[in-house]
C-alpha cells in the first residue's frame, strides 16, 4: 500500500518568469498547490541553486522553456509532503536534479513542487540539503565528469589535468575533486582577481583563458593528460590539440561557443578521448552513486564556494550568471 497523505491545498511563493509586451519579466508571487500538475510526489522544497540552465530560462529561452509562465529552478532539495509512490514515505527527504524540472515542469524556485518519483533520490543522511544545493546540478556535472575520468584509468600518476571555466560552478567543484584526490590540477579562468581563490580550492596552477583562445594548430605539445572542459569553442578545440596520449576529456558546457573546430589527429595519432557529460538526463542509479561519493569520499568542505540568497535576490545574481560573472556556487534559500 502506498504511503498515501492527501495534502490541504497550500498558497506558496515561487520566483515566475512571464512574457510581457516588453520582453520577459521576472517577480515573486503567491501561486497554489492546487495548481502543480498531478504527480507521484509533492515537495516542500528548503533549497535550491542558480545553474545556467535557470538563468536562461528566466530570460525566456524557448530552446529551455517552452512555455510561459513558468518558474525555474533544475535542483531541488526537501521533504516528501505527499506520496503516490512505494517508494518514498511522508516525510522523507528528497533530492532531485535534471531531466525535466525546471524546465517544462515548475521548478525549484517555488516552495513547492509536484514530481514523478523516478527523478527524486533520498538525501544521503551524511549531507544536509544546505550542502545538497551547494553541489547541485552543477556539482553532479562535475563528479559525472570525474567518474568518467577514473573509469577511463587516468590517475594522479597520469600527468597534469585542466580545468576550464574554473571559477564557475562546475569548474569550482570539479578543481577541489580532482585535488581531494590527488591530481595535479591546472584552473583556467578569464578572472585574474579569481587567481588565489581557485588556489585556495586546490589549483596547482592557473591560466588565463586569453592563452588558450586563439585557435592553434590542430596537434600541439601534449601539455595535459584530461581534464574538464565546461565551455566549449576554440579553448576546447586548443585543449584536445594539447592532449598527451591516451589522454581523456569530458565535456559539459558551452558559455564560450557551441562550435568546435578541431582534427582527426589528436584522435587517431594519440588516442585522446573525448566524452559528453549530460547531467540532467544522467541514469537515477549513476545519480545516487555520485551523490553518496559526495557524502563520502569526495566530502567536501563547500562554504568558501557557496553564496546563498533569498528568492528576492535571484534576479541580480541570473545577471551574474548571464555575464559570465558568477563565480562558485549560488544556493537559494526558499525560506
Amino acid at each position: 500500500m502506498f504511503n498515501t497523505h492527501q495534502m490541504k491545498e497550500i498558497n506558496y511563493k515561487a520566483f515566475v518568469t512571464k512574457e510581457s509586451d516588453s520582453g520577459f519579466i521576472n517577480s515573486i508571487e503567491e501561486l497554489s498547490t492546487s495548481n502543480l500538475k498531478e504527480n507521484d510526489l509533492v515537495i516542500k522544497v528548503s533549497y535550491s541553486s542558480l545553474n545556467y540552465k535557470d538563468a536562461l530560462s528566466a530570460s525566456g529561452n524557448r530552446g529551455v522553456t517552452r512555455e510561459y509562465p513558468h518558474t525555474p529552478g533544475i535542483d531541488a532539495v526537501g521533504e516528501v509532503v505527499e506520496s503516490n509512490s512505494s517508494e518514498f514515505e511522508v516525510g522523507e527527504k528528497i533530492v532531485v536534479t535534471g531531466y525535466d524540472l525546471g524546465m517544462n515542469t515548475s521548478g525549484g524556485f517555488g516552495q513547492y513542487i509536484s514530481i514523478p518519483a523516478n527523478w527524486a533520490i533520498s538525501l544521503p543522511k551524511d549531507l544536509s540539503g544546505a550542502e545538497a544545493m551547494s553541489i547541485g546540478t552543477a556539482g553532479l556535472t562535475a563528479g559525472l565528469c570525474v567518474r568518467k575520468l577514473l573509469m577511463n584509468d587516468l590517475s594522479p600518476d597520469s600527468g597534469d589535468i585542466l580545468v576550464t571555466g574554473a571559477s564557475g560552478g562546475v569548474g569550482s567543484v570539479a578543481v577541489m575533486i580532482l585535488s581531494k584526490l590527488g591530481f595535479r590540477v591546472t584552473a583556467l579562468t578569464g578572472k585574474t582577481d579569481q587567481i588565489d581563490y581557485l588556489k585556495s580550492l586546490g589549483a596547482s596552477s592557473v591560466i588565463m583563458r586569453s592563452e588558450m583562445e586563439e585557435l592553434g594548430k590542430p596537434l600541439q605539445k601534449g601539455i595535459y593528460q584530461g581534464g574538464v572542459d565546461t565551455v566549449g569553442g576554440s579553448i576546447l578545440s586548443n585543449f584536445i590539440s594539447q592532449t598527451s596520449q591516451r589522454g581523456v576529456i569530458t565535456c559539459c558546457g558551452n558559455v564560450a561557443s557551441d562550435k568546435l573546430q578541431t582534427s582527426v589527429f589528436p584522435f587517431i595519432l594519440r588516442g585522446v578521448a573525448l566524452i559528453g557529460i549530460d547531467s540532467a538526463e544522467s541514469l537515477l542509479e549513476v545519480k545516487k552513486e555520485i551523490w553518496n561519493n559526495f557524502s563520502s569520499d569526495w566530502k567536501l568542505d563547500l562554504a568558501k564556494i557557496t553564496k546563498e540568497v533569498p528568492l528576492e535576490s535571484l534576479s541580480d545574481e541570473i545577471g551574474k550568471i548571464l555575464e559570465g560573472n558568477q563565480v562558485g556556487r549560488v544556493r537559494v534559500n526558499l525560506g
